[in-house]
């Protein structure tokens, strides 16, 4: 077993192929409720850690900083209808993608209902940025763009069920969602309501997201190989979701900081 460091300091292995089928072969499923316990205890692995993410919570972020997300942060956006719609695309029950479809419509909205992107927007606009540059991800470091394509490309080739089991950390979403709303209301009290109406939209949808999410993992992993499988798809989508913000911090951060231009500018 080779193992390797990851920028949190937390340590990950990496078994060969041959190693990883041989130990899902070996062991028992788990029961239910180790499962779910199993998967959820992955939460300590969430995004909430990161260093950019604390200081944004602490209200350490300047304006320019805060954009700098906020416009990073959008190229992810955009690929959450695109990774729903790959899962559609690959799962044959038709129960489920009646269901499941409720997350392209909460995000890409509809005529007469504003979706998650506007929502979006709209916080871009708050702090400065146009709908332009955001849409045409002007401001998106390489290191985001590489993360999103990459869960994209993980949901479309991936089985179904294993691509469900990455979207799983929206059990972590909800506190999460909860705790930045009352940072931003303190720390950046010239963002207003309409601006924090996304968050305010994720404290009601990804409960039933996770719920439904964990629902099809937990019934349809009932060999200890799709259980390990699962969890390594929600071990990936961790990863993506942290090498974001990584590349956020360096360009916004550590580059700035190196470049004399504290402020974090957008380039």
């Amino acid at each position: 077993m080779e193992w390797s460091s990851m920028s949190d300091g937390a340590r990950v292995s990496h078994l060969s192929e041959e190693h990883a089928l041989s130990a899902w072969e070996e062991g028992d499923a788990w029961a239910e409720a180790e499962f779910v316990e199993r998967l959820r205890s992955r939460g300590t692995a969430y995004y909430d850690t990161h260093p950019f993410h604390l200081r944004m919570h602490r209200g350490e972020l300047s304006r320019e900083q805060l954009a700098g997300w906020v416009a990073n942060r959008f190229c992810y956006q955009r690929s959450i209808p695109l990774k729903d719609a790959a899962i559609l695309s690959n799962c044959p029950d038709r129960d489920v993608r009646r269901r499941w479809i409720q997350r392209i419509h909460d995000h890409d909205g509809a005529p007469d209902q504003p979706g998650g992107l506007e929502a979006w927007l709209v916080l871009a606009e708050a702090v400065g940025l146009s709908r332009e540059e955001v849409w045409d991800e002007r401001h998106v470091v390489p290191g985001v763009r590489f993360a999103c394509e990459a869960y994209i490309d993980f949901c479309r080739r991936r089985p179904w069920v294993q691509a469900v089991a990455s979207s799983l950390t929206e059990l972590f979403a909800p506190d999460l969602m909860s705790r930045r709303i009352a940072a931003f209301e303190k720390s950046y009290p010239w963002l207003d309501e309409r601006a924090l109406g996304y968050f305010r939209s994720r404290l009601t949808q990804a409960p039933r997201d996770s719920e439904h999410g964990l629902e099809i993992v937990v019934t349809r992993c009932r060999s200890r190989r799709d259980q390990e499988a699962a969890l390594a798809a929600l071990d990936f989508k961790l990863d993506v979701l942290w090498s974001l913000l990584d590349a956020v911090h360096y360009r916004y951060v550590v580059a700035a900081a190196e470049s004399g231009d504290g402020r974090g500018r957008a380039a």
